[in-house]
């Protein structure tokens, strides 16, 4: 299993780290460069484990059997873009992919034209794709509210459809952001779209000559936030940062001002430091940026701040149930994390305790590792399980810990 142990040894006041290109935005460019046959070019590609696995499959077309893992990304993405394709693949993951449902994107691919069907238990990976892409209609109907990137597989190969797409979203849109995102990408390649009430529309067209150049990933600048909240008087960089970001995450730096991290953008980037604030408990909501959830939430635990949080229910259907291993973690430290009503949580910090040393578990949830990573801010030893699990997002996050001059043994 493996276990690393993290202790402040002499931490510096200030340091520049640089973060890896955004996953979100990656995946999204390696799929529109696929399907451009190559008019798409990119620069600054994630390291992470997810993105080099789906450029990897990209490339080597011709599998009959393709493996995502754990990249949950990959299989959404990778079953509308081979359904499309139409050539005959399996494609499959590891144990909890399985578990992760995928019959809402499946459903809407094969009412457009396309041939999937289920290797094992309906609606979940394996799917199969059986033949090719013979388009019927042009309409679909698909609800808002489980995963944004079902919507996001679609409307990626909506250009390249014979009749093009109309979708439209039933239910209220979590993540909004990323459909955005999705959007504008899908803008800079040229590919035009109207979005009228619930229904978004792209029409057939040709992708344009373009390079798409990917921004650093907000939720990996989310980790360093939590470090300088919890610190005195910490100072960090972080070059290439955009204030007119496409990403939903960089809602991060809104919302750390309530924790007193103030943040400075520039020409270079941004740079995070600590200020005196006044604590305002509120309830945060987290409907448009549910991956910052467990780094704020751990952060809030450590300086008793009870807040509550909204839009937390997509996280039982991601790597691991977040929720519930949020719960399970935060009480070695007596804080409970509490259902107050229907998707709203409360911190329950009476019983906070600071212990010398702790042990967290991961649950093979990169963001686990990193959102407990910062306790050792006021933690003397923190153990971290499993550590190997940040390499999904974030593989040198790491190295770039040691940075701020903490030992990671």
């Amino acid at each position: 299993m493996g276990s690393i142990l993290i202790q402040k040894a002499d931490l510096k006041k200030e340091e520049t780290i640089r973060l890896t290109g955004s996953k979100s935005e990656s995946n999204r460019a390696l799929i529109l460069s696929a399907l451009s046959q190559g008019k798409v070019k990119i620069i600054n590609l994630s390291s992470a484990a997810d993105t080099v696995t789906l450029s990897e499959i990209l490339k080597n077309n011709n599998q009959k059997t393709i493996n995502v893992g754990p990249a949950g990304t990959a299989m959404r993405f990778l079953t509308a873009y081979c359904a499309f394709k139409g050539e005959p693949v399996e494609i499959t993951g590891s144990e909890r992919m399985k578990q992760r449902p995928i019959g809402t994107l499946v459903n809407a691919l094969n009412a457009l034209g396309a041939q999937i069907s289920y290797v094992e238990e309906e609606g979940f990976p394996p799917v199969k794709i059986n033949g090719p892409f013979e388009q019927t209609h042009q309409h679909v109907l698909i609800r808002g509210d489980i995963s944004s990137q079902f919507l996001t597989a679609l409307l990626m190969l909506a250009n390249s459809l014979k009749k093009g797409l109309q979708l439209e979203i039933m239910d209220e849109l979590t993540s909004k952001p990323y459909v955005d995102m999705t959007l504008s990408m899908l803008k800079q390649c040229g590919i035009a779209h109207t979005w009228e009430n619930d229904t978004i529309e792209i029409l057939p067209q040709p992708f344009n000559e373009t390079t798409l150049t990917i921004e650093p990933d907000w939720s990996a600048a989310s980790y360093w936030y939590s470090l300088v909240a919890l610190s005195e008087d910490m100072k960090i960089h972080l070059p290439h940062l955009k204030k007119d970001s496409l990403q939903g995450d960089s809602e991060i730096a809104e919302i750390m001002t309530l924790f007193g991290v103030k943040t400075t953008f520039s020409e270079e980037g941004i740079t995070l430091e600590k200020v005196a604030h006044e604590i305002k408990l509120q309830t945060l909501a987290f409907k448009e940026c549910p991956d910052l959830a467990q780094t704020v939430i751990v952060c809030a635990a450590l300086q008793g701040k009870e807040f509550s949080f909204s839009g937390l229910e997509t996280l039982k259907i991601k790597e691991t149930d977040r929720i519930l291993a949020l719960q399970t973690e935060l009480a070695k430290i007596g804080v409970k994390l509490i259902e107050t009503q229907a998707d709203v949580y409360q911190l329950d910090c009476e019983g906070l305790e600071i212990p010398e040393e702790i042990t967290i578990s991961t649950y093979e949830d990169h963001r686990m590792a990193m959102a407990f990573a910062p306790m050792a801010m006021v933690i003397n030893r923190v153990k971290i399980e499993e550590p190997k699990v940040v390499e999904k997002s974030y593989p040198h996050f790491w190295e770039d810990f040691k940075k701020l001059g903490f030992s990671v043994e």
